[in-house]
């Protein structure tokens, strides 16, 4: 897209610092500004899944290993 001098001054010059403008609060969404941006709560919410999802399968173990246990111990007649 290319402006003519007297369009630019009137038109493109005032969308362009709009343009701008925008981008800005985006990168600042983006990017945080001195606090957590988008990129960095992002991220937490993947590692607090991550070790959501670890503890849930080793409780899960931990009780498969106790109702193993308790089985065991119900079939030797220890119950």
């Amino acid at each position: 897209m290319t402006c003519k001098n007297d369009q630019y001054e009137t038109v493109c010059k005032d969308e362009f610092s709009e343009l701008h403008t925008k981008l800005d609060v985006i990168d600042v969404a983006l990017r945080g500004n001195g606090k957590p941006g988008i990129q960095i709560r992002l991220d937490r919410l993947e590692q607090d899944r991550i070790s959501r999802s670890k503890v849930t399968w080793f409780i899960l173990g931990a009780l498969t290993t106790v109702a193993g246990s308790i089985v065991s111990a119900w079939i030797r007649g220890l119950l």
